[in-house]
């Protein structure tokens, strides 16, 4: 027989202060793992909408980041000339060759400087990386010194607005378009025509070259044909899983981050829950007692205790998932290891995140009420009903 949950609302109308206390704690723990996630969630999703499971991406055979890696002008045609590339609608081959430069800026409003990714393209790039969009403005004309740049970009740096002029590299470059790319980290690039970036930075060969395969499911011959070829002298990855794995390491240390300060919090939260418990088991000895004496079981005692633990957790996780709900879409940056540059995300709060914080609530519940609940469960009937 099991006792009745109204009971166990009751008793916590009657101690409202401890209660909301208790939950209130509960709640700022439950905020912070939230929100923490959702920043190492947001951050994944950026790398990970970058690349395209139909692209290959090719680097100097060692060089494992765009940031050091150096591919000929003749590689360069060699891989163009690839019968596996796939075909854009005017029957030229699916191909860019593109420079990677980090340049330093200042943010917009004084907000101190940062490291810039600036990429050279060719017109291809737009239909080669899918879900890249124009959203004001038009793409740069070729043979000219202008930029487009990415959404994201725009809002965090000065004379980003279409007319605008950005000094780098010893020139003045004029913004003609803003683009989006699904959230991507390119939103956080310059892009450029990649032979008016190249004798500016002094460079003469590309940094990486992506291609869309006519045959995604090709990738293995292909990959190996590419690293095979001692004329290119490249290594070969598929594009997403290239950005995937760009963001593991600082992916993990958000994660461990999330759950280390959480965790702290958690051990606080615990602890007002076991006083709260606690405090609960003192003033209701007596009814413990009549509970015992009306047949149910200490395993019901212990059990209905535990439940009133386990409400005021969800409560308290209810409510501080309300109250990261806010940070969501929110834009930070952070800077990516792999470029040294300056990556800019949202904040990712997802249904699975709160069900996260639900179940780390209610883990935080059952661990605070599970002696108070044993203590009411040990009281002896004659004991309890004399007090």
């Amino acid at each position: 027989m099991k006792i009745p949950i109204i009971y166990n609302l009751r008793s916590l109308r009657q101690r409202p202060v401890s209660t909301l206390t208790t939950a209130l704690g509960m709640a700022l723990v439950v905020a912070v793992f939230v929100s923490m996630m959702a920043l190492s969630n947001g951050f994944q999703s950026a790398l990970t909408s970058t690349g395209s499971d139909e692209n290959v991406f090719l680097l100097r055979k060692g060089a494992g980041a765009e940031l050091n890696s150096g591919i000929a002008r003749d590689a360069a045609n060699v891989v163009a000339g690839m019968p596996f590339i796939a075909k854009g609608t005017d029957g030229r081959p699916l191909v860019s060759a593109e420079t990677f430069v980090v340049i330093p800026l200042q943010r917009v409003g004084g907000g101190g400087m940062a490291n810039v990714v600036v990429r050279g393209v060719s017109l291809a790039a737009f239909d080669v990386r899918r879900g890249l969009e124009i959203l004001e403005g038009r793409k740069f004309r070729p043979g000219s010194r202008e930029i487009v740049v990415g959404r994201t970009f725009a809002r965090r740096f000065p004379n980003s607005e279409i007319g605008g002029r950005i000094n780098f590299g010893g020139q003045d470059w004029t913004v003609v378009g803003h683009f989006a790319a699904a959230g991507s980290s390119f939103e956080s690039e310059i892009w450029g025509e990649a032979e008016q970036f190249m004798p500016v930075f002094r460079g003469q060969v590309f940094s990486a070259i992506t291609f869309r395969m006519s045959d995604p499911a090709n990738f293995a011959g292909i990959k190996e044909t590419l690293e095979a070829d001692p004329r290119l002298y490249v290594d070969a990855y598929q594009e997403k899983e290239f950005y995937d794995n760009q963001g593991t390491l600082l992916n993990q240390i958000l994660n461990f981050l999330a759950v280390f300060i959480a965790g702290i919090m958690a051990i606080g939260a615990v602890f007002g829950a076991v006083n709260t418990m606690y405090a609960a088991v003192a003033s209701r000895v007596h009814e413990i007692g009549v509970l015992l004496s009306l047949g149910f079981k200490p395993r019901n005692v212990m059990s209905s205790f535990l439940f009133e633990a386990l409400l005021i957790a969800l409560l308290g996780g209810a409510v501080g998932c309300l109250l990261v709900l806010p940070v969501d879409g929110l834009v930070t940056s952070t800077t990516n290891w792999n470029s040294f540059s300056e990556l800019a995300f949202s904040f990712s709060i997802t249904p699975r995140l709160i069900l996260y914080g639900m179940v780390f609530a209610a883990t935080m519940g059952l661990i605070g009420g599970y002696l108070p609940a044993r203590r009411a469960a040990k009281a002896r009937v004659a004991d309890a009903l004399r007090r």
